[in-house]
């Protein structure tokens, strides 16, 4: 292939990861709430104290985007809801929803039914007579679930408002928006909801909200916190450990800067023995061109720091944007659908190894005078950066280690925190200059290269089984039945725990009892697994005896009061624990 040539496919590959880092789903992931823009509307800006008035909420959705209907056919789904929170003398008649409209989502038995990524909800108020002049403004809340064509996001809320000018009963008024409020179908839609506290859970017992009992959490001292899904022996390490006193510190706490930089680079070092990125090292050295493929073991030093350079700068980019914006990162594996495109891409090179088929990757090596020499700069740049985002599937651990510690650091006025991510790419390019000018020095091929080449086809395909799970678990995640979690919380209620965080506390403190807090969703699948499961279990019961227990449920953790509780905790997603302690001994009675 000509050099030009492999540029433009090593390019190509670069566009495609790019595209697919940047459209994957968040991980904690179940936090992610996605934006609407809602304008309303009212047939006249002024409004004749005891008239009825026609309004409307054009609502938008981002692109590829769309809302659950009113009514949708699946009950465990999340409706779109319209509250209102009129002011003393206006009452709500009616709200129109479109006409909503079949969604085919794969993996379903019949289409959704859904509103589109523009519609309009038509309203009637009714304004009382005895309303003074001036103006006036009438809340709303429109609560939805969105979704794509694979997932659905948590469900999230919009509060805004109308706002008109109350005239006197004979004053004349323009009309407006006609164009819009002339076509819904005014007369057939159905009585108004009254804004209520957040998404009620369908279980008997009235869930505690997260503002309950805030200000008693002073009276207590946060022993440990933790969050998702923990097995039976993680959860029961998490209570010895608070019981004992023992404070989980992070790899960089504690340690001088010099430390911490070998940690990082040497982190980075360790990112190539990832499942991620071992079983590709052959493979991306044929790319290349690096190797003995170079034509000498000075090209194939420079091809390989290329191609160690650009997974560095990647990043170190990437680093430097998180840290600045406050972003997510290495959320690339969230979504159900990159990881088994990847662990089809992996059974099919693990095939080529095992020699099913052939792909000969050296032809997208560009040639390079009569010496034969193979290996574009362009593509090895291209290749590495590509490397760098596909290894963030598996080591987002480590980088999102490392990158929380660089925006700490930088939060406190630290600038040169912002290098901590380049140096971890730094860490990774080491071996691949020296693997690029010491693999010309191989022995010559035999049937030791078939050996070596199975044995990376093992490799590859276990790594194929490992992306093969993860999108298995993502896709069992996707469905979350509101009722059945929502049961799982009654079943603990009635054990004995409480749904009220001021009831808990007050009990906590009347006895002196540690106090366990489980923060928890109707959309929360690991939720429902770990009641399920870990609290389940005989042994963790039998730990946490002595404790209060409260159920704590937060539908809306990125808002007030539930947000006040998460950052107390610390917690960035549900579930979310903490075993909290009172401060002062109880009180003889």
């Amino acid at each position: 292939m000509p050099r030009s040539a492999a540029s433009a496919f090593g390019l190509r590959l670069l566009v495609t990861a790019l595209v697919v880092a940047a459209s994957v789903r968040p991980a904690g992931a179940q936090l992610r709430r996605i934006p609407i823009e809602i304008v309303p509307l009212t047939e006249s800006a002024a409004v004749r104290a005891g008239s009825t008035v026609k309004g409307a909420l054009q609502v938008t959705l981002p692109e590829g985007l769309h809302v659950q209907s009113n009514k949708p056919r699946d009950p465990a789904l999340i409706p779109t809801e319209l509250l209102l929170e009129p002011p003393t003398g206006v009452s709500g008649v009616e709200v129109v929803f479109p006409k909503a409209v079949d969604f085919p989502q794969e993996g379903l038995p019949e289409p959704l039914l859904v509103f589109d990524r523009e519609f309009t909800i038509g309203v009637q108020l009714a304004f009382a007579g005895n309303l003074p002049p001036g103006p006036l403004t009438v809340p709303f809340e429109l609560r939805y679930q969105a979704c794509d064509d694979k997932v659905c996001f948590a469900p999230s809320s919009k509060k805004g408002e109308w706002t008109v000018e109350i005239v006197a009963a004979t004053a004349a008024v323009t009309p407006q928006h006609q164009d819009v409020l002339g076509v819904i179908a005014f007369g057939s839609g159905e009585t108004p909801a009254v804004a209520a506290p957040e998404f009620a859970a369908p279980a008997p017992a009235a869930p505690a909200a997260a503002g309950d009992g805030l200000a008693a959490l002073d009276r207590f001292t946060v022993v440990s916190t933790t969050g998702g899904y923990l097995g039976t022996g993680d959860f029961m390490t998490f209570i010895s450990n608070a019981e004992a006193g023992v404070v989980e510190t992070g790899l960089f706490e504690g340690r001088g800067p010099l430390a911490i930089l070998l940690i990082v680079l040497v982190g980075g070092l360790a990112l190539n023995l990832t499942p991620c990125v071992l079983p590709m090292i052959p493979i991306n050295l044929a790319i290349i061109g690096a190797g003995a493929q170079a034509g000498s073991r000075q090209r194939g030093f420079l091809l390989g720091l290329t191609y160690g350079g650009a997974m560095a700068f990647v990043y170190g980019v990437l680093g430097l944007v998180v840290v600045l914006t406050a972003s997510t990162f290495g959320t690339i594996n969230a979504s159900p659908w990159f990881n088994l495109g990847i662990a089809v891409l992996f059974v099919a090179l693990a095939l080529a190894m095992f020699d099913v088929f052939e792909i000969d990757f050296s032809r997208f090596g560009g040639n390079v005078g009569a010496g034969g020499a193979r290996g574009s700069f362009g593509l090895a740049f291209t290749m590495g950066a590509v490397a760098a985002l596909l290894a963030g599937a598996c080591v987002a651990p480590v980088v999102i280690q490392v990158v929380l510690f660089a925006s700490n650091l930088y939060a406190t006025g630290t600038s040169a925190a912002l290098a901590l991510p380049f140096f971890l790419g730094i860490g990774m390019a080491i071996p691949w200059p020296i693997a690029g000018a010491g693999l010309a020095s191989l022995p010559k091929p035999g049937p030791w290269m078939v050996r070596v080449k199975q044995a990376f086809g093992v490799l590859i395909l276990g790594t194929a089984v490992y992306y093969g799970y993860l999108a298995y678990g993502l896709f069992a995640d996707r469905f979350v039945d509101s009722a059945e979690v929502s049961s799982s919380v009654e079943e603990k209620l009635k054990a004995g725990w409480h749904s009220s965080l001021a009831e808990g506390l007050a009990v906590a403190e009347r006895e002196g009892k540690p106090v366990l807090i489980d923060m928890w969703a109707t959309w929360c699948k690991n939720c429902l697994t770990m009641d399920k499961t870990t609290l389940a279990d005989p042994a963790v019961t039998a730990a946490l005896d002595g404790y209060v227990k409260i159920k704590v449920q937060a539908e809306q953790p990125d808002e007030p009061p539930s947000a006040d509780l998460m950052k107390r905790f610390k917690a960035v997603g549900l579930p979310a624990y903490a075993i909290i302690r009172p401060s002062s001994k109880p009180s003889a009675d």
